[in-house]
């Protein structure tokens, strides 16, 4: 079944505060606690959700069916504007998992960026133990530069990290 990235819309901001207070919805690798109450919507009435630095697009089936979302948020390697890079990621809900949307969802994300902000570098991370995740970011045309140790807290404990990265002038996968 194919798939569409799509803005937010005000309509949207239910199901998207009940999928991230749900931690199946989010899956176990993309579960961090619960926001505060209003957070989504503050940031939809900011920018609709679709800022400079931080943003979300849904994921859309051919039959306007959701499957999910993807983000992007601001990493800076450096203090001029030229070292800032952008950090992608997605979470779908169970039941569309395993089936090839992550790597397409991802794919169309990286293209939007690049058609539509100057930044040079996309990054991505995921748990070490995410081989799911780790396989959809590369037929996205993402690339493998290694693990970044205790890089992050979840579920009480730090975890190690696999960063992958996709430049401006790379060919983008066919897969």
């Amino acid at each position: 079944m194919a798939l569409r990235l799509r803005p937010v819309r005000r309509a949207d901001l239910d199901t998207l505060e009940r999928w991230s207070a749900d931690p199946e919805a989010q899956g176990r690798h993309n579960w961090f606690g619960f926001a505060p109450d209003g957070q989504l919507r503050r940031r939809f009435d900011q920018d609709g959700l679709l800022g400079e630095d931080r943003g979300n697009l849904l994921v859309e089936l051919d039959d306007s069916t959701l499957a999910g979302d993807v983000s992007y948020f601001a990493v800076h390697h450096g203090p001029n504007p030229g070292s800032r890079a952008l950090n992608v990621g997605i979470a779908l809900l169970p039941e569309h998992r395993g089936h090839g949307h992550g790597a397409e969802a991802q794919r169309q994300l990286a293209a939007y960026l690049f058609a539509h902000t100057t930044v040079e570098r996309l990054e991505a991370s995921t748990d070490v133990e995410n081989l799911a995740e780790q396989r959809a970011l590369g037929r996205a045309g993402f690339t493998r530069e290694g693990v970044l140790r205790h890089a992050q807290f979840r579920d009480g404990g730090f975890r190690d990290m696999v960063l992958y990265s996709r430049l401006r002038g790379d060919r983008p996968s066919q897969a």
